[in-house]
């Protein structure tokens, strides 16, 4: 079986393509152009025929992904199940499920049975959650092991994996010699493999190993994710010589996986300074040639917690604008707790508002549903402000909660309402063709 690359590649628009073109507004064959190049994916194991195609790379909209899983305090199949349908609810486009707590398999499956959008994971988190459980000790996992994992978890459908493939022996000594990192390493999957490397006195056999890698994840066509198992967890270690040397190994490894065929992404950066995010995008699309990239965050500051969706979705915004494809989203519970269900809805909310702020000011193009809100709001028109919105449930639970007494306005401002007010004053000057819109004013 070809992958959506290979079949790209030979002149072939596929069915997922096909569905991307007509999601995204685009002729099918500048998206079978793109995923030629790698500078678009389709994360869509064929093993799960039902899952929803989604375009993630160069010229598309920015995605959002929504994360959820178990841990070891916290075991409950049906909260995560809620969890995963409040996410595609939400509008999310992907969904992770990174359990470490429980049937790591028996949850999976059932995760994908709960929804239609493309679901991705970390395999290192269940490899050494099991070797935990049966070894008392992670740094016993057998290489081996993982290799069928990956393929046992691929078999069952998940359309793209985190695989922390960058980190080797060069980038550890990188983390030795600098001497110092202000927020240690905060990657589980990257940490875990650290050790065993450690421990084992060994090299990853994920990059030792990578063209097996590459042919697992193009038996199933599923995209590989390359993770970044020593982005910075403080602004203050961002683009220290330990997290770019992962950055150039993995995007070394992307023009390889491209040229084995394999569908691929690059992961980054964790906790980055405003300042630092355009350089960061960047340098991750020249280095890679241009393979879409998934950004973790970025959060822009560490002193957050609790808002840290806030601050995650400045940090998205800016990435979006630089070209950043794929956001991972961030909770209100981030560095706090595990994420229930209405963090899963908050955060989903927040990152897709911060990558529509970062999409309009990529593609100016994009800005006609803000001109015709505009248009709404001016005219007072509230069941046309709702059509637009993009959350009009919580818009309207807000409104409803304080009603007006004159319901053409708000009680922000009441019979004060500049709206009403103001347009009537130049209402022959600006209806119609003159202002470039369609609406026309009421007296």
């Amino acid at each position: 079986m070809k992958t959506q690359l290979e079949l790209a590649r030979d002149g072939i628009i596929t069915e997922p393509m096909q569905q991307v073109a007509t999601n995204e507004g685009f002729p099918a064959e500048s998206i079978r152009a793109l995923v030629a190049k790698g500078e678009i994916v389709i994360p869509c194991n064929p093993n799960r025929p039902a899952q929803k195609a989604v375009g993630i790379g160069t010229g598309l909209r920015a995605k959002v992904n929504a994360s959820i899983g178990t841990s070891s305090d916290i075991v409950d199949l049906d909260l995560e199940t809620r969890k995963a349908r409040a996410a595609e609810e939400e509008q999310a486009d992907t969904l992770m499920e990174l359990s470490t707590g429980g049937d790591l398999d028996h949850i999976r499956r059932e995760v994908l049975a709960a929804t239609a959008l493309p679901v991705g994971n970390v395999p290192l988190y269940q490899a050494f959650s099991e070797a935990s459980k049966k070894y008392h000790n992670p740094n016993k996992l057998d290489p081996e092991y993982l290799f069928e994992l990956i393929e046992r978890q691929l078999s069952d459908g998940i359309s793209f994996m985190a695989i922390h493939c960058g980190i080797n022996r060069f980038s550890i000594e990188r983390v030795r010699k600098q001497g110092y990192r202000y927020g240690g390493l905060v990657s589980k999957g990257g940490t875990f493999m650290v050790s065993w490397m450690e421990h084992n006195r060994q090299e990853n056999p994920l990059y030792e190993q990578f063209d097996r890698v590459c042919g697992l994840m193009k038996k199933y066509d599923s995209v590989l994710s390359l993770g970044n198992g020593i982005r910075a967890g403080a602004i203050h270690d961002s683009h220290d010589r330990a997290q770019m040397a992962e950055m150039i190994i993995n995007c070394e490894l992307a023009e390889i996986a491209r040229d084995l065929g394999c569908q691929v992404m690059v992961e980054g950066p964790g906790h980055v300074p405003l300042d630092e995010i355009e350089g960061n995008i960047m340098l991750e699309k020249r280095m890679s040639g241009k393979a879409p990239y998934y950004v973790l965050g970025p959060l822009p500051a560490d002193t957050g917690a609790g808002y840290d969706h806030i601050t995650a979705a400045i940090g998205a915004a800016h990435s979006v604008r630089y070209g950043a494809d794929l956001i991972c989203y961030i909770t209100p519970a981030e560095h706090l707790a595990l994420p229930n269900e209405a963090d899963v809805r908050e955060g989903v909310r927040a990152t897709r508002l911060a990558a529509r702020i970062g999409d309009l000011a990529r593609y100016p193009e994009r800005r006609e549903r803000e001109k015709q809100m505009a248009i709404a709001r001016r005219d007072t028109n509230w069941d046309r402000q709702m059509e637009l919105m993009m959350f009009p449930e919580a818009a309207r639970k807000i409104r409803e909660s304080r009603s007006p007494e004159n319901s053409r306005t708000c009680t922000m401002c009441g019979d004060f309402c500049a709206m009403e007010r103001g347009i009537s004053l130049f209402k022959d000057d600006i209806r119609g063709d003159k202002c470039g819109c369609q609406g026309v004013v009421e007296g």
